[in-house]
């Protein structure tokens, strides 16, 4: 395994269970305990993660997966769910990208096209796309949330006056439930990019599928659809489909 597989990987533990240990790590990617604490070094250099005694834990206390992790962790699954979001949007669509690293994904693949308007309240996807001349920014104000989203009643009331075609939002998950994320303030600024939306798309990878998590954006019935990766569980799938979401798994 190369260094920048074993990265990953280590980010990959801390993202599902917040912790990861030494002795464990070298168990899993086959190398030597020192090979792990020199990794584990590096990460905590570019701030991805807390050095603990014999291991190490993610920056965040909470549940919540920090920004810069999530924007390393199953890049090539959001890359594909980000070119199948592209196929979605026709010629001269306005869309709404909400924050989040599979649809910053999504916003670098929308660089090279033309004749676009895009409504976001993501710094990061604002960035993204800032400056292309062929795609019209919009950029929606409010509270910065840690994940770089503008989020609260400043934001809802300047969404609630535009009209997009496709909305494309970001979870933290997506099951029987509905959608979910972390933050409710969040929570009900995504909700109103949906409800400005005609088609209304969740992007989400397959470790989001069948998750709950503390505030509910929309039921199943304010989505239309959902692009994910193969990964995702069947029987996760299923209710997700029985309410009527199509479904595109890449």
């Amino acid at each position: 395994m190369q260094r920048g597989e074993r990265l990953n990987a280590i980010l990959e533990q801390v993202g599902s269970s917040g912790r990861v240990d030494v002795a464990d790590l070298a168990g899993r990617l086959g190398v030597s305990g020192a090979t792990v604490r020199r990794d584990l070094q590096t990460l905590s250099r570019n701030q991805l993660l807390v050095r603990t005694h014999g291991g190490a834990v993610s920056q965040q206390t909470d549940a919540e997966v920090p920004a810069r992790v999530k924007a390393v962790l199953r890049q090539p699954e959001k890359r594909r769910i980000a070119r199948a979001a592209d196929r979605l949007v026709g010629e001269g669509a306005v869309l709404g990208i909400t924050g989040g690293s599979t649809t910053l994904e999504l916003a670098r693949v929308l660089v090279g096209r033309r004749g676009l308007t895009v409504v976001t309240n993501s710094l990061d996807v604002a960035s993204e796309l800032a400056g292309n001349a062929g795609i019209r920014l919009v950029m929606i104000g409010g509270i910065v949330r840690r994940s770089r989203e503008l989020v609260g009643p400043a934001a809802e009331t300047m969404l609630a006056n535009y009209h997009l075609d496709l909305a494309f939002i970001g979870v933290d998950g997506l099951s029987a439930e509905g959608c979910t994320t972390y933050d409710e303030m969040e929570a009900t600024t995504d909700a109103a990019f949906l409800q400005q939306a005609r088609r209304r798309i969740v992007v989400a990878d397959s470790s989001k599928i069948g998750k709950v998590t503390f505030a509910r954006i929309s039921p199943l019935a304010g989505i239309t659809d959902l692009v994910t990766d193969r990964g995702a569980p069947a029987d996760a799938l299923e209710p997700i489909r029985q309410a009527g979401v199509a479904v595109i798994a890449v």
